[in-house]
Parts: C-alpha cells; sequence; structure tokens
C-alpha cells in the first residue's frame, strides 16, 4: 500500500519504517530539510534500539523515502498519516497547530478519496476538528473529493518502540466509516497473523483511550511513590511491600517501581492535558491533578536527600550522577528527573559529573557548554572528585556495581538510589551511606527511635 507520513518524530519515523518493513511503500514528509538530508543519508535523529539497522535497509531496498514536498507525499498515499508534535500549550493543553496545518494542506492537494489517519496523541473532538480542516479547504478549492478521518493512537514506550510496532498488543482505530475501516484492516493484516489485535471504535473514544491508558500509568508510577514517602516515614521498605502487593493479579507488577518521577514526551504532557480537556468541559479531575502534583514534589526528592546528608552545605561540592535520559533505551531528556536535580545542584553551588550512555549529547544541546557540568565518557570517571553518587536513570550497566571502588573514588561515599537497584544492606557493608527511595531508614528512626 502508498502511505504517506507527515512527521519524522519518534511515532512518524518508527511507523513509517515498520510500515515500509512489512512491504509498503511509505514517503515521510518533514518541514526540517536539514533532517529530511540527514535522514536520507541514514542519520538517525533518535536512539531507538533496532530502529537505525531497519531505516537503512528500508531506505536503501526503496520502501522508505523521505521528503519536504507535502504536495508529492500528498499525491503519493492513498492513507495519510497525521503524525506532528503536540506539545503543551501556556495552560497545558495539547497545542493542536502542526495537526491542524497538516490537514489544511492534505485539504489543498487531496484529488482522489484519501484516508486520513491521526497518529498524534490528541484531544477528544480533534479527529471533528481535522475533518472541518479538510472540508474547509476542499470547499475554497471548488472541489468534492471524497476522504475519511481516523483515529489510530499509538501505545509505542521508547526504548521499545520498534517492538511495540512490530508486535502490538492492541490496534486502536476510531472510525465511524466502513470503507476507512476497511483500508486499515487491509494495511495492518501483518501485523494481525496470529490474532486480531484491532479494537474498532468510534473517533472520540479512541482519542480518549490514548489519554486514559497514559493517564493510568502515571497513576500507578505517582500512587507507588506516595506508597514510598509513607514508607520512608513510618519505617517501611517500599520494596518488600512493591513485591506483596504486584503479586496481585488485579495490580500486577508494570509500573509499580517507585524512583524519581515520570518523565519524557508522553506522561507529563499527557496527564496535563487530559486534566485540560475535563476542565473546559466543567469537570474537575482531581485525581489527574493529584497524579501531577505527586510527580512533581517527587523530582525534586534526590535532591532533598543529598541536602538532608549534607546538612544543607552543598555548595562546592561535586556530584556524580549516573543516567541522564528520562528512562533507559533512549537519548530522550524531555522532563527528565535527572534535569531537575542538575538545575537544584547548580542553583545551591554545586557542580556535576555526569554519565550516560546515550544522553550525553542531548544533555550538551540542552546545557551548552558551562564550568559546573562534566560530561564523562565511563561511568567510574564520573566518580572522579566526587561526594556523592546518584542513580537516576536505570540502566543495566549500572545494576552491579563495584562498590569497593565506588567507594575508593568518592570523597564522602554516599549514594542516592532514585531508582531503588541496590539492596541498602550490601551498600552499607561496603562502607558506603545508602538512601533509596521509601526504603524506610532515613526518617523512621526520628519516629522509632
Amino acid at each position: 500500500m502508498k502511505v504517506t507520513i507527515f512527521g519524522t518524530g519518534y511515532v512518524g519515523l518508527v511507523t513509517g519504517t515498520c510500515l515500509a518493513e512489512m512491504g509498503n511503500h511509505v514517503v515521510c514528509v518533514d518541514v526540517d530539510a536539514g533532517k529530511v538530508e540527514r535522514l536520507g543519508k541514514g542519520q538517525i535523529p533518535i536512539y531507538e534500539p533496532g530502529l537505525e539497522p531497519m531505516v537503512l535497509r528500508n531506505h536503501g531496498e526503496g520502501r522508505l523515502d523521505f521528503t519536504t514536498d507535502a504536495t508529492a507525499g500528498i499525491a503519493h498515499g492513498e492513507i495519510v498519516f497525521i503524525a506532528v508534535g503536540t506539545p503543551p500549550d501556556e495552560d497545558g493543553s495539547a497545542d493542536l497547530q502542526y495537526v491542524l496545518a497538516v490537514a489544511h494542506t492534505i485539504g489543498d492537494h487531496i484529488d482522489r478519496y484519501t484516508v486520513v489517519v491521526n497518529k498524534s496523541t490528541v484531544p477528544v473532538g480533534t479527529a471533528d476538528r481535522v475533518r472541518a480542516a479538510v472540508a474547509e479547504r476542499l470547499a475554497a478549492r471548488g472541489v468534492d473529493v471524497p476522504f475519511d478521518v481516523v483515529s489510530n493512537p499509538e501505545f509505542l514506550k521508547e526504548g521499545d518502540a520498534v517492538e511495540d510496532c512490530m508486535r502490538p498488543d492492541r490496534i486502536i482505530v476510531g472510525a465511524s466509516s466502513q470503507r476507512a475501516i476497511g483500508v486499515l484492516r487491509k494495511l495492518y493484516a501483518p501485523f494481525n497473523r496470529n490474532h486480531d489485535r484491532m479494537v474498532v471504535m468510534d473517533e472520540r473514544s479512541a482519542e480518549l483511550t490514548k489519554y486514559a491508558a497514559n493517564a493510568m500509568l502515571a497513576t500507578k508510577i505517582s500512587f507507588m511513590n506516595e506508597i514510598a514517602n509513607i514508607a520512608e516515614h513510618v519505617g517501611a521498605d517500599v520494596e518488600l511491600v512493591r513485591q506483596g502487593i504486584g503479586a496481585d493479579p488485579r495490580i500486577g507488577y508494570h509500573f509499580i517501581y517507585p524512583g524519581a518521577g515520570y518523565g519524557g514526551s508522553c506522561f507529563p504532557k499527557d496527564v496535563q492535558a487530559l486534566a485540560r480537556t475535563a476542565h473546559s468541559v466543567g469537570y474537575d479531575a482531581k485525581l489527574l491533578n493529584s497524579v501531577e502534583a505527586v510527580n512533581d514534589a517527587q523530582k525534586s526528592r534526590l535532591f532533598s536527600l543529598l541536602s538532608k546528608h549534607f546538612d544543607g552545605q552543598l555548595k562546592g561540592r561535586t556530584i556524580a550522577v549516573w543516567g541522564l535520559a528520562f528512562k533507559p533505551n533512549t537519548d530522550d531528556m524531555r522532563e527528565a528527573s535527572s534535569r531537575r536535580l542538575m538545575e537544584q545542584l547548580w542553583e545551591a553551588g554545586a557542580s556535576v559529573r555526569a554519565f550516560d550512555p546515550e544522553a550525553a549529547e542531548e544533555t550538551q544541546r540542552i546545557y551548552g557548554e558551562r564550568s559546573d557540568l562534566v560530561l564523562v565518557e565511563r561511568p567510574y570517571d564520573a566518580l572522579q572528585g566526587a561526594d556523592a553518587l546518584v542513580i537516576v536513570t536505570e540502566w543495566k550497566a549500572f545494576r552491579s556495581p563495584d562498590f569497593a571502588r565506588v567507594k575508593s573514588l568518592l570523597g564522602t561515599p554516599v549514594i542516592i538510589d532514585g531508582r531503588n537497584l541496590y539492596d541498602p544492606a550490601a551498600v552499607e557493608e561496603a562502607g558506603i551511606a545508602y538512601y533509596g527511595i521509601g526504603r524506610g531508614r532515613s526518617l523512621a528512626g526520628k519516629h522509632h527511635g
């Protein structure tokens, strides 16, 4: 099938590449000429396991093309995906200017039946707005070209996006047109060979499904961080609590790991956008607002543990940071907990020596050259001359460190374990002070001394 995708960000590039992998001819359109040129040369703008070889192979074999020419892109595609960004507006609602700009462009150029697919994460009712935007431009041209608008939200996890795209656990299709549903059934048939993963519903329900899924996962994380903070005060170990409640199949083990707060391009933005959508129709989404508030507070937890250990005396100290990306297997720094930590440390007069397997370049791009930030190429190099080590991202390479080496390199041996990777007893046995998230050690003594 001939597919056009507007946007070569995370969603557009991964979706386009996976569709090409299944034998479709895909053209990806982007307004950024430099990005299109780099993609044409095989330079991938994001780090995502498995993506680069797949892009190179499909581009080399002629199934995946990149262009800035929107007219040619629309002429090519029988299915046109909108996969551009929906950044938060000033009030937290999703900004639809890029989505609607693409819709107008589609209306300016289509000349045969086209299925327009909303792949971007968009508020409930956006399919109607896209339909109106396309129709408005067709009317201005004085032509009557049939088209359908479908909501087909993505469920890609950064770090596992290729796997999620090739082997989806569900394919949500929001459409009222049987013709459009038939086209998408044909497109997704290769992804459906074992059993039918396609769930068909109306457009508004599909749009809400995407937000509800991300809000549910974000809620589990904030709930667990709340339990961790309670555990810390009452002298319980949240890691044992996690195992105890995760064994209940109604709860499960996914997304109940306490930590330094969630980040990335989806959860913070989507929880806020759903709360704003609720507010706009006169409903106060108390739970969603609390999920966001708990997460925001949690991002300061690492700094407060450091500050507590050093009695507030952080000026002139050097802090080693392991992990900068918002999660492992990505170089994405959007809303990353490391950013809050580093900015708080700099404000307190401390310096940072940091290591991340993939996100150093992105960190440099965000913060530029500064004397209080040193990015190193090996984990233990971050510890040279540092007073403490903070674990921010749970990369596998951090799971079994040489604690004796850590102790010998740190000026004052202390680990702030923002992802609860280590056994507190093992760290303390090595002569290193240990602080985790909700491990029931740092505050309990005040109540049970």
